[in-house]
């Protein structure tokens, strides 16, 4: 299924993609999920399936490029070049997390979204970098997470520079006590050999760990591997979480 999406320019060299209700309805509920390319990630099936789920709701839906994917570059080498940037030095990471700060930023004054109602959620890498941006921004509430790469060093092409300490440094064990505070749902196959079963359960159990006494929650959903390495999300999971965010963009947190 081949959706729309329509680009906005916030500066120079940060497009912001979105798709869902018009421009004039004014700030409404928004999700911000990252997969792949930012066209790709609100347009092409099946990795944006979430974005399916939620059409026709009154929910805005935002993505960017990821490092790796600008250019029409093939997704199949964009880990190897988040690898050789971090291990140079340069963080690839970080330089897109600040577009997206700009981004979000940009989508808000524009009177877009509603500050209070945000949501950030994302396929694989794009979960990784969710996670990073609900950790900038608090007024993300809700992080949703679909097969995350969680731990950079435990996967392939990162094999060859086990210590990197740029790409350690990245890894979303640090983040537990930042977005502990948030309402986390997490989906992974029980022998994801892509980004690893454990890691993601690893992280799960220390966001709980940091969250006692709060309100938030968190969960961990471990269902049977499909695909490629275990990697795949189902349809079904991809629903699940669309219909999780959309409860909680209604609400509020």
């Amino acid at each position: 299924m081949k959706n729309r999406c329509s680009a906005l320019q916030v500066g120079p060299d940060i497009t912001l993609y979105h798709t869902g209700p018009a421009l004039d309805h004014g700030p409404l509920p928004s999700l911000f999920y990252f997969a792949l390319s930012g066209p790709d990630s609100l347009t092409l099936d099946p990795f944006n399936q979430p974005v399916q789920f939620l059409n026709g709701q009154m929910i805005r839906i935002f993505s960017m490029t990821l490092p790796g994917h600008e250019n029409n570059l093939p997704a199949t080498g964009a880990m190897q070049i988040w690898a050789e940037d971090l291990n140079k030095g340069y963080n690839c990471v970080g330089t897109f997390l600040d577009k997206a700060e700009l981004a979000v930023e940009f989508a808000i004054s524009q009177k877009l979204v509603l500050p209070n109602k945000m949501a950030v959620a994302g396929l694989s890498r794009g979960g990784f970098i969710a996670a990073h941006l609900a950790a900038r921004d608090e007024r993300f509430r809700s992080v949703l997470g679909f097969a995350p790469l969680t731990c950079l060093s435990k996967i392939k092409e990162f094999a060859p520079f086990p210590e990197s300490p740029l790409a350690k440094s990245l890894d979303l064990t640090h983040l537990a006590p930042l977005i502990s505070d948030r309402h986390v749902r997490l989906y992974i196959g029980n022998d994801d050999t892509r980004v690893g079963t454990r890691s993601c359960f690893d992280f799960a159990m220390q966001l709980v760990e940091h969250k006692k006494g709060r309100t938030s929650h968190v969960e961990l959903f471990i269902s049977p591997s499909i695909g490629q390495m275990g990697h795949g999300t189902s349809p079904e999971i991809f629903q699940q979480g669309a219909h999780w965010v959309a409860s909680h963009l209604a609400m509020g947190h």
